[in-house]
């Protein structure tokens, strides 16, 4: 790496000695080992994010989903990798190995640690991935802090506009499917974990989309989660309405869900978000489940690429 890129990164001292110019790296405190440390303001407390930057060129963020971790979009990150593109990935706090506070796992503190992010890598005219959970962190990142790092957006599987049934939102589902959601994880997390990833992936006894390990890795990496992490997410991707986050987006926007998406249905999301908006490309995959990312991996990856890459 040359001195040019250090010193963007680092803090660097000019040193002579003997007639010789020494250069000393210092970290910045905010940026370690591949670790992003942000301040909550409720409680003061330290937060550590854990990301992955590679690559060159124009930024891809890629946020997770919910229950699990930076690590599935393990198929996704070569192919944008060959396509020319810098690609981040990052662990939300409560997840993976971010760490894992008790409390603050709203929506708009999630959405700070994602502007954090955003910031201390200084990325800009960047592409905002949001998988199921992580299309609520995007698209309010874009109305708390703008447009100014990011130049298009993308929400696969997404949990937008607004998941939970209420008096101005009968579309939604009603509050007793999450609240059985809520009463399994208690009862039994790994459990629920286990039967859940079965639905997300489309899995029946008659359909196998993806392998026993491979369910096995996902329950896997879904139980390195906090338990509180896990159930307060729940609780925000249920509750929190995005309708107006939505609206306001003047970006071009790309939106992919499955037809047979049993864990956010397309008809009280997909359907809701692309009417919403207008001007969005709206890409439905036939038979695929919510997690698509795996199931019809080479079709998303070329629909990101070429949206990506897309003057």
């Amino acid at each position: 790496m040359c001195l040019n890129s250090l010193i963007k990164k680092r803090e660097v001292i000019e040193q002579k000695i003997d007639g010789m110019v020494i250069y000393k790296l210092f970290i910045k405190k905010t940026i370690s080992m591949d670790f992003i440390k942000t301040t909550d303001t409720t409680t003061g407390e330290e937060v550590q994010l854990s990301f992955k930057d590679y690559g060159k060129g124009r930024p891809v963020v890629l946020i997770h989903g919910w229950p699990l971790s930076k690590e599935m979009w393990e198929y996704q990150i070569e192919d944008l990798l060959n396509a020319g593109f810098r690609v981040i990935k990052y662990d939300r706090r409560g997840f993976g190995k971010s760490s894992k506070p008790w409390s603050s796992y709203d929506y708009d503190t999630l959405t700070a640690d994602l502007n954090t992010i955003m910031e201390e890598l200084d990325l800009k005219d960047a592409v905002l991935v949001g998988f199921s959970m992580g299309g609520g962190e995007a698209v309010r990142y874009l109305s708390k802090y703008g447009s100014n790092r990011v130049s298009k957006l993308v929400l696969i599987s997404a949990v937008t506009p607004y998941l939970q049934k209420t008096n101005d939102n009968q579309e939604g589902a009603p509050a007793e499917v999450f609240e059985e959601m809520m009463t399994q994880m208690k009862k039994d997390r790994i459990a629920f974990l286990d039967d859940f990833g079965k639905k997300f992936f489309g899995v029946t006894h008659l359909n196998h989309p993806v392998s026993s390990p491979l369910l096995d890795y996902y329950r896997m990496l879904a139980s390195v989660a906090a338990p509180r992490a896990t159930q307060q997410c729940a609780l925000a991707f249920a509750s929190t309405d995005f309708r107006s986050d939505v609206k306001a987006i003047t970006i071009p926007t790309l939106i992919i869900h499955g037809d047979d998406d049993q864990t956010v249905p397309i008809k009280v999301s997909g359907n809701r978000t692309a009417q919403m908006m207008p001007d969005a490309q709206y890409e439905v995959y036939e038979g695929a489940p919510h997690g698509l990312f795996y199931t019809h991996r080479e079709q998303l990856n070329d629909d990101l690429i070429s949206f990506c890459k897309a003057v």
